[in-house]
């Protein structure tokens, strides 16, 4: 039996909670950017730190993605999964000597550089095996992306990136580096953007400050917008695919970019967050004074993110597909108040046994679970399983 897009007899025989993956939908979203960043200067790298799951960065590797990487253990599943290494970007503000050492020795294409200080400790470890270091250097634009502020990194009060005022004295710092070789600038407002203004006031930022680094002798051969697009996490069945195309036109309208110039993106959330959904199983319905609560066997420890920004997913009884006339708290097993997916919840009937999805939980899922509790982690099966 199918209940919309989910085989439900065969969810039924798996120990819940578990992560479940349409990798056709995947497929799909992966042509969707294809075909809207066919250009040979246009450069997709997927964010490793939405979903690291083996099967779903295979198939982003084969529809040719790079990877944009925040550790080394993320570096390793990226070249474990098939990415090549000049197609590996490594960002992150505090990047270890191991992890330096890593990915200059597996050759990825540059560092994404947050700091004068990470670029001076860049320079010596290349230094030390006769190597040199490409760079890009991540610049703060100070653009407000509108955006839950636990994921906004584009303002001056973020830990992210070099403030503007300092890009000039940094880009001549990579200048007396001799085992640096500056690259170009990064840039990387904040996370599930809805909104493009703040992509079109990042595009007039870019171009201010390519003109001002290339005015002083300094070519800039590439430009990294980040990512940052989001999703519609209300309706992931009738808007399952992020508007990519919207998002590309901006920076191919907005942007001043030169022919021999290459623009990188570093996009995660959209890519994956779709195709993935939470499967668990309803342990007790529970009738309180003034609420019905639906105890679920996942928790916080398997999606962290309602608890974490109050994050709204979409929740299905794949169990009852009749009408939705009842309403819920669906919460977890977890001991804390936080452990809630979502606070009255119209959904179908559910009863004990019954099957719910938790919608759009691809990205920032499974890679965020935790042991909390002593809970075991929760395995994953994909559409090419079932």
């Amino acid at each position: 039996m199918m209940t919309g897009l989910f085989p439900v007899e065969r969810f039924k025989e798996l120990e819940t909670p578990f992560y479940y993956y349409d990798l056709d939908l995947l497929r799909k979203t992966l042509a969707v950017i294809a075909a809207n960043a066919p250009e040979i200067n246009f450069h997709v790298h997927y964010a490793m730190k939405a979903c690291a799951t083996p099967e779903v960065v295979q198939q982003i590797a084969k529809a040719g993605l790079g990877a944009d990487c925040v550790s080394g253990g993320e570096i390793r599943a990226a070249l474990a999964a098939g990415i090549p290494a000049e197609r590996i970007v490594f960002a992150g503000v505090a990047k270890a000597d191991w992890e330096i050492e890593l990915a200059l020795e597996a050759g990825i294409f540059c560092f994404n550089v947050e700091s004068k200080e990470e670029l001076e400790v860049i320079s010596q470890t290349a230094f030390s095996k006769g190597m040199k270091a490409r760079v890009c250097l991540r610049v703060n634009p100070e653009i407000d992306a509108h955006t839950h502020k636990y994921i906004t990194t584009g303002m001056s009060e973020n830990k992210f990136g070099i403030p503007m005022s300092d890009l000039d004295e940094t880009v001549d710092k990579c200048a007396e580096l001799k085992n640096i070789e500056f690259s170009g600038l990064h840039f990387h407002i904040g996370s599930q953007i809805t909104d493009m203004q703040p992509f079109m006031l990042l595009a007039e930022r870019v171009n201010t400050l390519v003109s001002q680094t290339e005015s002083r002798g300094v070519r800039v051969n590439n430009i990294n917008v980040g990512g940052g697009l989001g999703i519609n996490y209300e309706h992931p069945n009738h808007m399952c695919i992020a508007d990519f195309k919207t998002y590309f036109d901006i920076f191919r309208r907005h942007l001043n970019l030169r022919s021999d110039q290459t623009l990188h993106f570093e996009l995660g959330r959209s890519v994956v967050a779709p195709c993935g959904s939470l499967i668990t199983r309803v342990l007790y319905v529970k009738q309180g004074k003034e609420k019905q609560f639906a105890i679920v066997d996942a928790g916080m420890t398997d999606l962290i993110r309602p608890a974490l920004y109050n994050a709204f997913h979409r929740i299905e009884n794949i169990s009852n597909n009749g009408p939705v006339d009842e309403r819920y708290d669906v919460v977890g097993p977890i001991c804390e108040s936080s452990d809630v997916f979502l606070r009255n919840f119209d959904m179908a009937v559910t009863k004990r046994g019954d099957l719910l999805a938790i919608r759009s939980a691809g990205a920032y899922g499974e890679i965020m679970a935790s042991q909390y509790n002593l809970r075991r982690l929760p395995g994953h099966v994909t559409s090419d399983d079932m």
